[in-house]
C-alpha cells in the first residue's frame, strides 16, 4: 500500500505546559478528529492536579482516550501504549475520523512510529529469582552484574531503580541477549500517513514562566492533598513510575519528611523545567516535524488545518 493510501493520523507533540491541550481542543472542534492521549502520567487514576489532566469541562468538549486507565500501583510500558494506541487508532478510522495523538511522552511516539524491539515477555519465575537475589545480596550487587554483561544499560540505569534494573537482567537471562542489543533492533513501522507537529513558545523564558505559573495553580488547586491521598494508601512507594512523575516525587519527599514544603515546590518546578528541556532536545532531533508557536494559537490552528487540506487533495 502506498503512503497516500494509508489512513491519516496527526501527532501533536511538545514540552510540558506548551499549550498542547488547548490546541487539541480547538482542533477537535474544527476537524473530524478524535484525541488519543500520549502521556505516561495521564494514564493514572487519582492523579489529576499534578499531571495537569484536562478538566471535566475540557474532556466534555474534546474526549481523550487512554486517560485514567490504570491505578497508580500499576506499571505501563511503551509496548502497552503501542498496543492500546493502535487499537484506538483503528477504532477511530473505522468511525470515519482521524486519530489525533496529543502529549509529551516522546518514548511512546517513538514506539508507535518505529515499532518495538523484539524484547521477550516478562517471566514471573525469573523476576522472582531476581527479587530474591536483591533481598539477599542487594540491588548494588545486581547492578554490578548488569555492568559486566551490559555496560551501556548499566550506565543508563541507576542502582536504585529496581524496576528497570530487574527488567534488564530478566531480558538477558531469558534471551541470552543484552537489552542494549535487542533495543537496537526495530519493529514494525506505523501503518499510517502521519502529519507531525510540535508546539512550544519560541522564547524558552516564556515556557519557564508557564511552568512556574502552572505549578502555582496546581498547589492552589490542592496538589498537596492529592499526593497525600496517594501517600496514605500505604501500597505505593517512590520507585513506582506513577510516583516518579515530576511534581509527585518532590511532594512525596515533603510528606515523607525529607524536604520542606518550599523545597518541594522549588524542586518540582526545577524538575518540570528539566523535563521540558529533555522533551525539546528530543524533538529537535525529530524528523518531518512542523513547529508551531504557542504564542500564536490562531496561526498554529490554521497551519494544522492547512496541512489536512493538502492531505485531502
Amino acid at each position: 500500500m502506498s503512503s497516500k493510501q494509508l489512513p491519516t493520523a496527526l501527532f501533536l507533540m511538545g514540552p510540558t505546559a506548551s499549550g498542547k491541550t488547548d490546541l487539541a481542543i480547538r482542533l477537535r472542534q474544527t476537524l473530524p478528529v478524535e484525541i488519543i492521549s500520549v502521556d505516561s502520567a495521564l494514564i493514572y487514576k487519582g492523579m489529576d492536579i499534578g499531571t495537569a489532566k484536562p478538566t471535566q469541562e475540557e474532556l466534555a468538549l474534546a474526549p481523550h482516550r487512554l486517560i485514567d486507565i490504570l491505578d497508580p500501583a500499576e506499571s505501563y510500558s511503551a509496548a502497552d501504549f503501542r498496543r492500546d494506541a493502535l487499537r484506538e487508532m483503528a477504532s477511530i478510522v473505522d468511525d470515519g475520523k482521524i486519530p489525533l495523538l496529543v502529549g509529551g511522552t516522546m518514548l511512546y511516539y517513538k514506539a508507535l512510529l518505529e515499532g518495538l524491539s523484539p524484547l521477550p515477555a516478562a517471566d514471573p519465575a525469573i523476576r522472582s529469582e531476581i527479587e530474591l537475589e536483591a533481598q539477599q545480596k542487594g540491588w548494588q550487587h545486581l547492578h554490578d552484574e548488569l555492568a559486566s554483561i551490559d555496560p551501556v544499560s548499566a550506565k543508563r540505569i541507576h542502582p536504585n531503580d529496581p524496576q528497570r534494573l530487574s527488567r534488564a537482567l530478566e531480558v538477558f537471562r531469558i534471551s541470552g541477549n543484552t537489552l542494549t542489543d535487542l533495543t537496537q533492533q526495530k519493529g514494525e513501522a506505523l501503518p499510517y500517513r502521519v502529519h507531525q507537529f510540535a508546539i512550544a513558545p519560541e522564547d524558552r523564558a516564556v515556557l519557564h514562566q508557564r511552568i512556574e505559573k502552572r505549578f502555582e495553580n496546581m498547589v492552589s488547586a490542592g496538589f498537596e492533598q492529592e499526593v497525600k491521598q496517594l501517600y496514605d494508601r500505604g501500597d505505593l512507594h517512590p520507585d513506582l513510575p506513577s510516583i516518579r512523575c515530576v511534581g509527585y516525587r518532590q511532594m512525596w519527599d515533603y510528606l515523607a519528611g525529607n524536604a520542606s514544603f518550599d523545597e518541594a515546590i522549588y524542586r518540582g518546578v526545577c524538575a518540570t523545567r528539566q523535563l521540558a528541556k529533555r522533551q525539546i532536545t528530543w524533538l529537535r532531533s525529530w524528523e518531518s516535524l512542523t513547529w508551531l508557536d504557542s504564542n500564536q494559537p490562531d496561526l498554529a490552528l490554521q497551519t494544522v488545518i492547512d496541512a489536512m487540506g493538502c492531505d485531502s487533495k
